[in-house]
């Protein structure tokens, strides 16, 4: 399946407070389970004012339907052409 990057404008992201973040996964994973295999969700990376997640999906789609039904912002879906690393210098 095809790896997308959500960029999620939030403002104040990165003073969410853990109970905070917690119930934003709750939900992301409530709504994952009753989506079912289509969508995984890999990890997110908390910045300043977005939250920048990366899921394996069947098709981009299935990401705004997560986004809509969690009620979270889905600003930007980029799919992954590919993935570099320091090891690709060799």
């Amino acid at each position: 399946m095809p790896k997308y990057v959500i960029e999620r404008e939030i403002p104040g992201a990165g003073s969410l407070s853990r109970t905070e973040l917690q119930e934003i996964s709750r939900v992301s994973r409530s709504v994952l389970r009753d989506m079912g295999t289509q969508v995984q969700w890999l990890e997110s990376f908390v910045t300043d004012d977005k939250v920048y997640c990366v899921y394996i999906a069947s098709n981009e789609q299935l990401l705004i339907e997560h986004a809509n039904r969690g009620g979270f912002p889905a600003n930007r879906v980029s799919e992954v052409k590919r993935m570099i690393d320091p090891t690709t210098a060799e």
